[in-house]
């Protein structure tokens, strides 16, 4: 009943521009989107071969439709943008709130003021940034002191005010970081010229300050008035010095953006950079939460947006990761930099993202561990391609010296982490000499139906150390088991990491620095770990036993006083027959001794 009701509302739809709104069972919001045709782009949630699995779980809680329709596209953007802000959609991408981070304000006042804010909105003023780093945004706000002498003074100052003498110098002109001009010291055209020098510095424009800087100084060298001279010249010596700190690239740079997302499961990080002349002018990174499984591209379509309503513009060129969705940004050149200054940009701001997730994930493991390995297994699964996230998950290791001594270990990772007191060894019973992929064939049988004679929860995932033989050996077990289809396994081999599935002869090869890979690898890694330490111990056993095993009339309780008092055959050897007397009676002191000294 439902969906057709829904079918008459979307069939009703027109072909304009507009917003539509999603509702569920409780009338609350739960999706909003724009559309430069409502009714075919609301008429494609409802055409269930183009659905992923969130977008049918969203269409099937929709128990009403609204729209809005607007003038232009452009107006939708601003609508939906609003409207997402406000209500906070369930399903929606979502944009982490970043009120708090600080901007530099230039006032509008007859003498204007330029200070650091965390609010915006009052109009006429100007806003320049926002700034990640309070710290260097002092620092770029005592240049301008030290360039420019600005008031820090709350004042109401006008022409007026000055000529009726309302004001006094305050301890701030005497000390020389400001030139007065509520007294007149200072007139307003050249303060005004300050701040208009001020304005093109945060606008990115230092080179056309640094050549009317210049200009001033020869000129004041030139009319014997070497004391401006000196200050234009330390004004040029400061700016060069902060310039050079901001500068990323060659200067040959114009005006361009940047920008990177880096997606992981259900979020996103999003760095983007304005860049001037060589210089990065503005720097922001973003949390972006998606609710739908929205693509890469989709993502930086949405950041592109929220760019463009924030800063009022962007660059007409754009470096970018990927090329972003929809026809909104036809008048902009996207470049995709394989090499050169750009692409040192575009690494930069994928560097600044990686921090920026790395720094997340530790606040998250001290805050929420859990929370954190949930991030880190729903990679590892959707790597893989897996139904559920492997939160069990099981690697076997096989271990042997030419065939001596085979053993194999079974390491168990809960949520992530080792759960080291469900770790086995294994003894190989039934495969003589080196046959790794028998003796896998047997612990994994083992294993696994001792389980299911037990009724113990399978794990999620099977890892096995080692290729295509290994794998395939452990594959025929599960089959035997009748668990192929209950259980994923793969191998996981060490050479070049690659990653083996039943059925498929090739190999699926993961990012060497993404973090499912490295799960992958630790749990593997400490497979092998344990294996290789239960195969040395075992090993040693033997060789003590075989030592002493040989001497006629030695037996197991002599043996066990011996090793007991002198730990090692090695210092066994080297005793004397009153020493080892010591520790056992003295005809068999002599017997070890004649053995040891033949």
């Amino acid at each position: 009943m439902i969906e057709e009701e829904l079918k008459v509302v979307v069939n009703s739809l027109p072909h304009l521009p507009g917003v539509y709104q999603f509702f569920d069972n409780s009338g609350k919001i739960i999706y909003i989107g724009k559309a430069k045709d409502l009714k075919r782009r609301v008429s494609s949630y409802f055409v269930k071969s183009n659905q992923s699995g969130k977008v049918r779980v969203l269409v099937s809680k929709i128990r009403e439709i609204r729209h809005t329709l607007v003038d232009s596209e452009s107006d939708a953007l601003l609508l939906e943008n609003s409207l997402i802000k406000k209500f906070q959609p369930r399903y929606n991408i979502l944009l982490k709130d970043d009120k708090t981070y600080p901007w530099i304000v230039v006032t509008r006042e007859e003498y204007p003021r330029v200070f650091i804010t965390r609010k915006q909105g009052i109009a006429g003023w100007r806003y320049f940034g926002p700034y990640t780093a309070a710290f260097n945004l002092r620092e770029i706000l005592e240049l301008f002191r030290g360039l420019y002498k600005i008031r820090t003074c709350k004042l109401p100052l006008t022409e007026l005010t000055i000529a009726n003498n309302s004001y006094k110098e305050c301890l701030e002109y005497h000390l020389g970081n400001c030139l007065a001009p509520c007294v007149g010291r200072q007139s307003k055209e050249e303060y005004s010229e300050g701040i208009s020098q001020i304005v093109s510095i945060l606008k990115g424009n230092i080179s056309d300050v640094v050549r009317e800087l210049k200009l001033k100084m020869h000129n004041a060298a030139s009319e014997m008035n070497f004391e401006a001279a000196q200050q234009f010249k330390s004004r040029l010596d400061n700016l060069s010095q902060w310039q050079t700190k901001s500068t990323v690239v060659n200067s040959s740079l114009t005006n361009l953006d940047v920008f990177f997302v880096l997606q992981e499961s259900s979020f996103a990080i999003a760095c983007f950079f304005r860049v001037v002349n060589g210089s990065v002018v503005q720097s922001q990174t973003f949390e972006l939460k998606s609710n739908l499984d929205e693509s890469r591209e989709e993502l930086l379509a949405f950041l592109l947006e929220e760019v463009l309503l924030r800063y009022k513009y962007l660059s007409r060129e754009i470096v970018v990761p990927v090329h972003p969705l929809g026809e909104q940004f036809l008048g902009y050149k996207f470049l995709i930099p394989q090499k050169g200054d750009k692409k040192l940009l575009l690494d930069l701001a994928e560097k600044n993202c990686k921090e920026h997730y790395a720094t997340k994930l530790k606040m998250l493991e001290k805050v929420d561990p859990g929370r954190r390995s949930e991030i880190l297994l729903e990679k590892v699964r959707v790597s893989l391609n897996l139904n559920t996230a492997p939160a069990h998950i099981e690697c076997f290791d096989n271990s042997n010296l030419q065939g001596t001594n085979p053993v194999a270990s079974c390491v168990v990772f809960r949520d992530g982490k080792p759960s080291k007191s469900e770790y086995r060894h294994y003894n190989i019973k039934t495969v003589v000499g080196a046959n790794d992929f028998a003796s896998m064939q047997e612990i994994v049988f083992r294993r696994y139906q001792r389980m299911l004679a037990e009724k113990e929860p399978l794990p999620n995932l099977i890892v096995v150390d080692g290729g295509k033989g290994q794998l395939s050996a452990a594959y025929d077990v599960l089959i035997k088991l009748e668990l192929e289809n209950t259980i994923p396994i793969l191998g996981l081999a060490k050479r070049l990491e690659e990653i083996f599935v039943p059925l498929d002869p090739t190999p699926l090869y993961l990012d060497k620095n993404s973090e499912a890979l490295r799960i992958l690898m630790h749990i593997r890694d400490e497979a092998h770990r344990f294996g290789i330490a239960f195969h040395r111990k075992k090993r040693s056993n033997n060789f003590l036993k075989s030592e002493l095993d040989v001497i006629v009339g030695v037996g197991e309780k002599s043996r066990e006083l011996l090793l007991k008092n002198f730990g090692t055959v090695a210092n066994i050897k080297t005793r004397s027959i009153d020493e080892l007397a010591g520790a056992v009676n003295k005809s068999i002191a002599k017997k070890i001794f004649s053995h040891f000294h033949k």
